[in-house]
């Protein structure tokens, strides 16, 4: 096998990235690497990391970017916060261009200014705490929220908690964990308390905004992923919150969930067996959560109406 075959089989299961350390393993020399970049035929992301075959493709993956830029700084680097957080699928946070990587001791060193995208931490990880995802070392997800619910504000910290619980990265027991990671760090005293909001059964951050906002509004939800049945047992749906008292339901309506037609029509067909079984079911969606007030005020509204219907 030739030099140029292997270097893309190796390629091929990085997103298309390779090292230097690799493309000279394979059998090439510096000044074909370098000519190879000069030609467009690769292209260099980070320090020592290259794109193969860059003229062929369209764009450059997320991922292979942030396996270029964890890769320039060395075999002691990690993806950490975000990018970590990204990495695992975790949901709850903003989308950002930023690459976030740790990297120990003496060896960390700011990003060069070719790559602003770039930010570099000094972060103690030991290395039970490291896991690799995709190839990439990466904070585990343990690890990963503890940093997280440090730095971020209330409502993306609990998205982000309810997310890992939800895709079954860490356990409900192993927050537990949580408060002595982030002992005697800044932020450690509002993170305890957004620990205690967690619920695993929260399916979306739009989800757990909706009830966050229910909560400070003094209508907290009696449950989530309300199961509704008809007498006979029959599932008419479940709902994303529930009040079982005054038979209210509200559905988070994420634009992914829901915006094909398929998903369209069950939404209404669900909707109208829970109606017509007695249930008030409100819908929200992320721009209703950025009013404080707008959500919990319909949701007080609905119970308000079924207890004068009931009384009446």
């Amino acid at each position: 096998m030739d030099s140029f075959t292997l270097v893309r089989r190796i390629a091929a299961a990085r997103d298309g990235i390779v090292t230097l350390a690799q493309a000279r393993a394979a059998g090439l020399t510096v000044h074909e690497v370098q000519r190879l970049c000069r030609s467009g035929r690769w292209r260099s992301l980070a320090r020592g990391s290259y794109l193969v075959d860059a003229d062929l493709r369209e764009d450059v993956s997320r991922r292979a970017r942030i396996r270029a830029a964890v890769a320039s700084f060395g075999p002691a680097a990690v993806a950490v916060l975000q990018t970590s957080a990204e990495l695992h699928g975790i949901a709850g946070l903003p989308a950002s261009g930023q690459i976030h990587v740790s990297v120990p001791g003496p060896l960390a060193r700011p990003a060069r200014a070719a790559h602003p995208d770039v930010v570099v931490h000094q972060l103690t990880i030991p290395p039970e705490q490291i896991v690799v995802v995709h190839g990439i070392a990466t904070a585990g997800p343990l690890r990963t929220v503890a940093d997280l619910v440090l730095r971020e504000e209330r409502y993306p910290a609990v998205c982000v908690l309810d997310s890992t619980l939800n895709r079954g990265l860490i356990r409900q027991e192993e927050l537990l964990a949580v408060p002595r990671l982030i002992r005697g760090r800044r932020g450690a005293v509002a993170a305890r308390g957004y620990l205690t909001e967690a619920d695993g059964r929260a399916q979306s951050p739009l989800e757990t905004r909706t009830r966050l906002r229910c909560v400070d509004g003094k209508v907290p939800p009696d449950t989530l992923q309300l199961e509704v049945r008809d007498h006979d047992g029959y599932l008419l749906g479940i709902g994303d919150l529930g009040w079982r008292g005054p038979k209210v339901i509200a559905e988070a309506d994420g634009r992914e969930a829901h915006d094909t037609p398929s998903a369209a029509f069950a939404d209404r067909r669900r909707q109208n067996r829970l109606v017509n079984a007695g249930w008030t079911v409100l819908r929200f969606t992320w721009a209703d959560t950025l009013r404080p007030d707008y959500i919990p005020w319909t949701v007080r509204q609905a119970i308000a109406a079924s207890r004068s219907i009931r009384r009446s």
